[in-house]
């Protein structure tokens, strides 16, 4: 007599019955049908979820694919590429779902498809993962924690000028908050670009940037005029360590977007290359989906900042544990006896001591460490690590 061949669906059936009528424990029923206990308890996930029906597996075969869709799906994905020659499937299809241009909407593998048989898939190397660790470093979880900044590299326009695109986004959102394409990196331009922001968006707790001019020094603390002027407004300066631009990822990240959108080819002259660094952030901001974002906009994330910008600065405050005096007008603090230089960017600022030792004192200008100064070697000021000290109050 011929073996009955059992169905996987009359199996799962007569499982269930099996669970229903036996006495048997769960796991010995299991065992019995040779399945594991976590597909014993799927089965009766599903047959008490929506009854015999719901015990058939669901087909594995693609529900839609490049060669099924329409003249109009295509044509919809392709002008949407071809607009966006940057964006990948997610992206295009997250747009499209929003604009509503291509329904049935596809699976995302069939927008990879789609582009590939249309020749606009350009593959590249693979990159091997850098560190994503943030050692040191300030992890912002609410929009203007941290705030990013720092010059794109400089390249050549049409009439011959360089342009030195300025850059400040949140690290939270990936909101692009300026853009700005200067012809230098001098301070005096970059602070204009900071003012408009800090009006228009209030002030962050921490700002992140490398170590180049104008935001960092070779001198003590890396102070410059701007670092300066942010910790007067209560801004925390933090810095990224030299050689690694992986540590301020999110922007350098945004900056490789920037370049192939809105600079390649950059346009003839500054007044142009601005209108096309505006598009590139309003279409950053409003329009792009971020895939770290669950492919929504930064703009659907961002919120202005509570803090707003003062019309007065004041100089930065002290715990009660630190002794505070101010520098002459050449930048001198006077300690131990004697005069001590500091830096002249600093002449009239007051800074906070802190004894750390029975020899030793800590020179603080607001959260920022400058260095030590030994008492037997009072003219001395030994440079440390530019430590942030969280509880300044500022």
């Amino acid at each position: 007599m011929p073996w009955k061949t059992v169905s996987p669906m009359e199996e799962r059936m007569k499982f269930i019955t099996e669970m229903d009528e036996s006495d048997e424990s769960f796991a010995g029923v299991c065992r019995r049908f040779g399945i594991s206990r976590k597909t014993g308890y799927k089965w009766l996930e599903r047959y008490e979820r929506g009854g015999p029906g719901a015990l058939e597996e669901p087909s594995s075969a693609a529900r839609s694919n490049a060669k099924s869709l329409s003249d109009v799906q295509v044509d919809a994905i392709v002008s949407l590429r071809r607009k966006h020659p940057t964006w990948g499937p997610k992206k295009l299809r997250s747009r499209l779902a929003t604009l509503g241009t291509c329904t049935p909407l596809p699976a995302t593998s069939t927008f990879g498809a789609v582009l590939k048989r249309q020749g606009l898939v350009t593959p590249r190397r693979r990159r091997a993962n850098g560190p994503r660790e943030l050692t040191g470093l300030t992890i912002g979880e609410r929009p203007n924690d941290v705030w990013c900044v720092d010059f794109k590299g400089d390249f050549l326009l049409g009439d011959r000028t360089r342009c030195y695109p300025l850059t400040i986004s949140d690290f939270e959102s990936r909101y692009l908050l300026a853009c700005d394409a200067l012809r230098s990196t001098k301070e005096g331009p970059a602070r204009e670009v900071f003012e408009r922001v800090f009006r228009e968006f209030g002030l962050p707790e921490y700002i992140r940037s490398d170590n180049g001019v104008p935001f960092s020094s070779t001198g003590i603390g890396g102070l410059t005029r701007l670092c300066i002027w942010w910790i007067k407004l209560g801004i925390t300066p933090e810095r990224i360590e030299p050689g690694h631009p992986e540590q301020n990822g999110r922007h350098e990240r945004m900056h490789r977007t920037l370049k192939a959108e809105a600079a390649h080819p950059p346009q003839y002259e500054p007044v142009a290359q601005q209108r096309a660094h505006d598009r590139f952030r309003h279409e950053y901001n409003d329009i792009r989906p971020h895939e770290s974002l669950g492919l929504r906009t930064p703009a659907s994330r961002y919120a202005t900042s509570r803090r707003t910008m003062p019309n007065q600065l004041r100089s930065p405050e002290y715990p009660a544990t630190m002794e505070v005096r101010r520098l002459n007008k050449s930048g001198q603090l006077a300690l131990y006896g004697s005069k001590i230089l500091l830096t002249r960017a600093l002449a009239l600022e007051c800074v906070g001591i802190e004894c750390v030792g029975d020899e030793i004192s800590d020179i603080y200008f607001g959260p920022l460490r400058l260095g030590s100064v030994n008492s037997r070697d009072k003219t001395t000021l030994k440079k440390g690590p530019h430590r942030i000290r969280a509880a300044v109050a500022l």
